[in-house]
């Protein structure tokens, strides 16, 4: 059985400027795709292109948050694929609607007889724990097996074989517990990353989704530092590291 103690963050997409050659900026730094992009679709709403200030894409993108103008940042779209969480965290990320977008792994179709779980943080570290945690969850996988199996005789009339398995596996999955690990891909412009960030980087946030919150700042940061450079990590109280924010939902 697999066991992922940590979520597993991948970028997979991120935005492509094309600079109009009629509307072209005086740049003082390079920059990223989705930095400029930003940049660009401020400085059209004022027709600042010249940069009178002389400031650079990182200095303009801060002046930004300290106005809370943050709707050019809706512009600049990231994709992350994420790994190595559980059913009962993709519960709580999928409450953030406005400005993401969601593709999940399907139970009804992806066989799951081999499916991989998510140790809750408060557990690990525990060895009593850790032991009743993976006899409960093999035993859970074990029924899901044997239902699976039973619901393919039950449903022997159904010449389709693919759907078959499908209705199957819907009805078996019911056994399955929050722990399950799941893959999401998951699609956000930066003002709502910037939100979900904010509210699950707090030590208020479960501590799962608390993990998840740090690995993606780590991966969005590493691809555009000046949308995400406001934000502070440290060690919270209970082990695990928080976060905060300095310019509020902008």
């Amino acid at each position: 059985m697999q066991v992922y103690r940590a979520p597993v963050v991948t970028l997979i997409g991120r935005p492509q400027f094309v600079e109009p050659s009629h509307l072209m900026i005086q740049w003082k730094d390079p920059g990223t795709d989705g930095e400029r992009l930003a940049e660009f679709a401020g400085r059209l709403c004022y027709m600042s292109q010249r940069n009178p200030a002389g400031r650079s894409t990182a200095e303009y993108l801060t002046n930004i948050m300290k106005q809370g103008h943050g709707s050019v940042f809706e512009h600049a779209v990231y994709v992350l694929l994420i790994e190595g969480v559980s059913r009962s965290l993709s519960h709580e990320l999928v409450r953030h609607r406005a400005g993401f977008g969601y593709s999940q792994l399907s139970q009804r179709y992806v066989d799951e007889s081999e499916s991989a779980f998510v140790m809750p943080p408060a557990i690990q570290g525990d060895e009593v724990l850790e032991a009743a945690w993976q006899t409960q969850v093999l035993s859970a996988q074990d029924s899901y097996v044997a239902a699976v199996e039973r619901l393919m005789e039950r449903y022997s009339w159904v010449d389709d074989k693919i759907h078959r398995r499908k209705m199957a596996r819907e009805a078996a999955r019911s056994v399955l517990p929050n722990a399950t690990e799941t893959k999401l891909v998951v699609s956000a412009n930066v003002r709502a990353w910037r939100t979900m960030l904010e509210l699950r980087l707090g030590e208020g946030a479960e501590r799962e989704i608390r993990r998840l919150a740090v690995a993606v700042l780590g991966t969005l940061r590493d691809a555009s530092p000046a949308f995400f450079a406001d934000f502070v990590l440290y060690d919270a109280e209970d082990g695990e590291q928080a976060g905060r924010v300095v310019y509020h939902k902008v």
